[in-house]
């Protein structure tokens, strides 16, 4: 069993504070939306504290991504499982049709 660090997690907080970023999301909001303080989610994004795994999940919800593509970017060695799982929730959601020209697409772009 590998060792875990906590330099390992040091990018989940500059992570967190990307996605809210990219979501145009204050603080405020993201502390309203988790019921939390906006002190609590600047500390995270900090990396002076970290979520726990129920507010993590929420905030995940909150970014409209899967836990695991938020755990994918933070952990190198999971994040190819991370983007095989979002790929497979994203295909799952799209019509036979729509899959059959993704097919397509992806032998195209492969070949």
């Amino acid at each position: 069993m590998r060792n875990i660090n906590n330099e390992e997690f040091d990018n989940l907080g500059s992570q967190i504070k990307e996605l809210r970023i990219q979501m145009k999301l204050t603080q405020a909001e993201v502390a309203e939306a988790l019921n939390v303080t906006p002190g609590y989610i600047s500390n995270v994004e900090n990396n002076r504290t970290a979520m726990s795994l129920r507010i993590l999940m929420y905030y995940a919800k909150l970014m409209n991504i899967s836990l695991d593509s938020l755990i994918g970017r933070v952990e190198p060695e999971y994040r190819k499982t991370a983007l095989d799982n979002e790929l497979m929730e994203l295909t799952s959601k799209l019509s036979d049709k729509d899959k059959s020209k993704l097919i397509k697409i992806i032998k195209i772009w492969k070949s």
